[in-house]
């Protein structure tokens, strides 16, 4: 399914219910390739080795937590935040809460949202108007640390400041939420499983003695970390659909043991659940439903089958659209 030409990612009405408009998201042929060409060349992972991108913020967070006590992660991460932020923070959640809504009645997206989800949209619209502006009006000449700068090559590589600003705000779509939900997932599983959480710590303090120079490349090798972030129980997308451009037929999903076709007529759309997927015993055993990072060292039935290998864990998506960030 979601390697099917016959299959579409969105609906004609997305790109009206959207709040990046025409971007990644929304484009289909040739705009959406002009895309993700554009974009794919900015997340090789060696641009991203050093990340010291990220010590400001974490410490911003760090700086706010109080020590030995319950705390209110969502809470403390808002304090956390800079100038200019609880506004967008709150446009954007808004937008995208509305867009939600907006989605599911299609042609009928108008009934939903009106002035509130204009004005949301607009602030979103402006917030990315401003990092344009900030980086238009610095003097790259005088701020040249021979570092590569993401927005510099985009500004050099859109026809428009209407594409800059779409592609600005299909990242931050991409990236804020996406990422928000793995973190917030992990923090609220590790804490109601502490030995899990005894055994990342130990790991983590083996791995950077007290140093706080990390780097991309040793993360990678935390093993036990990399199993607490792929312990698949709440996906940052756990639903996602297609919408048939043509009549199709699935080769399995349909009949009482679900292995028969299954006809799908042009315009019909199809969801399907990753997060039921990733909770299947037949895929990842009978205690599929607990959170127990040591799986992923073990021979999983997942790892059985070459096709259930290959779609039966989807944290990143599949096929085409697969998500640029999953390195």
């Amino acid at each position: 399914m979601l390697n099917s030409r016959r299959l579409r990612y969105g609906s004609s009405a997305q790109s009206n219910v959207s709040t990046v408009r025409d971007g990644i998201f929304t484009q289909e042929g040739d705009a959406w390739k002009r895309s993700r060409e554009l974009l794919r060349l900015q997340f090789v992972h060696k641009r991203y080795d050093d990340l010291e991108l990220f010590r400001k913020v974490v410490d911003n967070l760090v700086n706010v937590l109080p020590m030995n006590e319950v705390v209110d992660l969502l809470q403390s991460s808002q304090s956390s935040k800079t100038a200019g932020e609880p506004t967008f923070a709150s446009a954007f959640n808004t937008a995208q809460d509305l867009v939600a809504k907006r989605l599911r009645l299609q042609d009928f997206h108008w009934l939903v949202g009106g002035k509130r989800f204009t004005a949301a949209c607009a602030d979103v619209h402006r917030f990315a108007d401003q990092i344009i502006d900030r980086n238009l009006s610095r003097d790259k000449e005088a701020s040249n640390t021979g570092k590569y700068v993401f927005l510099d090559f985009l500004e050099e590589n859109t026809l428009s400041r209407t594409e800059l600003r779409s592609q600005i705000i299909n990242i931050l779509v991409a990236g804020r939420d996406t990422t928000a939900c793995l973190l917030a997932w992990t923090f609220f599983l590790l804490v109601r499983h502490p030995k899990a959480l005894a055994k990342l710590r130990e790991e983590v303090s083996s791995t950077f003695n007290g140093s706080t120079n990390i780097i991309r490349s040793e993360l990678r090798r935390m093993n036990y970390l990399q199993n607490v972030l792929k312990e698949r129980l709440y996906p940052p997308v756990p639903v996602n659909s297609r919408t048939a451009i043509r009549n199709t037929i699935l080769p399995v999903g349909g009949g009482p043991d679900m292995k028969s076709p299954v006809f799908v007529a042009k315009g019909e759309g199809i969801a399907y659940s990753v997060y039921s997927m990733h909770r299947r015993p037949d895929l990842y055993g009978m205690d599929a439903e607990l959170f127990r990072p040591e799986r992923w060292e073990e021979d999983l039935p997942i790892n059985q089958n070459p096709i259930n290998a290959k779609w039966g864990f989807l944290p990143f998506n599949g096929g085409p659209r697969m998500c640029l960030g999953s390195e």
